[in-house]
């Protein structure tokens, strides 16, 4: 099956692609890396009447060193992150997630705006990015709003996006020098979305402790206070102190029902925490 026939549009920048997308005339579709969106095309899941390319858009592929954060383009690829053409301020938790992402055919050309537009509960950069507390900007016909990642996904496929607006780009706070970061994700095999997210952060510099439990039904579960699953984080094994039973309260008080999946949740949250303090 192929796409509907639609219109193509490449605005040079944002000004001119919020001007499109804002057309209310026309259905628009956003199209970025392309790596959701090109099969949803073919398989005609979307119709829309015009499908608006991003990726001609300079500074969507920039990133700035802000001092304590470097805020990154929407556009800016997977691949940019695995390959380090993106600076490294997390000790190694973004290059490392990044290269686990799909194939690289897809890291090639899949983008970080992209795969956190589309909100897929299973998705990497969504658990990560709030693990590590980072923010999003978009921008439309009223200004430009920021938020973070957590909050910018709404739900499974739905993201805080209003009539017009576009995400522009992603601010990574720089972890301190003590900061340790775990990440697991469990999958069938290689290049699939994950069946179960766990992702961990204690930054002592910044006062974070904050662990997450992605690939669930809908935006991962973010506690601000991961020091609820491990204690105060000052031992040399914090992970020998991890709750299960609190993290299984807490999955089930979320509407995780299944047993098999509670537990398969908690074990890729304390699997991330062993990887923050390994042996």
């Amino acid at each position: 099956m192929k796409p509907v026939n639609f219109d193509y549009a490449r605005p040079k920048d944002v000004a001119g692609a919020i001007a499109l997308i804002g057309d209310e005339s026309r259905t628009v579709k956003v199209m970025a890396g392309g790596q959701s969106l090109g099969p949803m095309l073919n398989m005609r899941l979307v119709q829309p009447d015009l499908v608006v390319d991003i990726t001609g858009i300079g500074e969507l592929k920039a990133v700035t060193d802000q001092g304590d954060r470097i805020v990154v383009g929407a556009c800016v690829t997977h691949a940019d992150f695995e390959d380090l053409r993106v600076p490294d301020v997390t000790h190694g938790a973004l290059p490392s997630v990044a290269s686990g992402i799909a194939y690289r055919a897809v890291r090639n050309r899949g983008t970080i705006g992209g795969s956190l537009t589309h909100a897929d509960p299973s998705a990497d950069w969504i658990s990560i990015l709030s693990a590590i507390g980072a923010s999003v900007t978009v921008e439309g016909p009223a200004g430009s709003r920021t938020m973070s990642v957590e909050d910018y996904m709404l739900g499974a496929l739905e993201a805080d996006l209003r009539p017009g607006e576009i995400l522009v780009s992603v601010s990574i706070p720089k972890l301190g020098k003590g900061a340790r970061w775990g990440y697991y994700k469990s999958c069938r095999k290689t290049g699939e979305f994950a069946h179960a997210i766990g992702a961990f952060l204690h930054d002592p510099e910044r006062g974070a402790s904050r662990a997450v439990i992605g690939a669930t039904e809908s935006k991962p579960i973010v506690v601000a206070a991961a020091t609820a699953f491990i204690g105060d984080g000052r031992g040399d094994k914090p992970a020998k102190g991890f709750d299960a039973n609190a993290t299984a309260k807490l999955l089930e008080a979320s509407g995780m029902v299944d047993q098999i999946d509670r537990q398969t949740h908690v074990v890729a949250l304390r699997r991330a925490i062993e990887r923050a303090y390994p042996a």
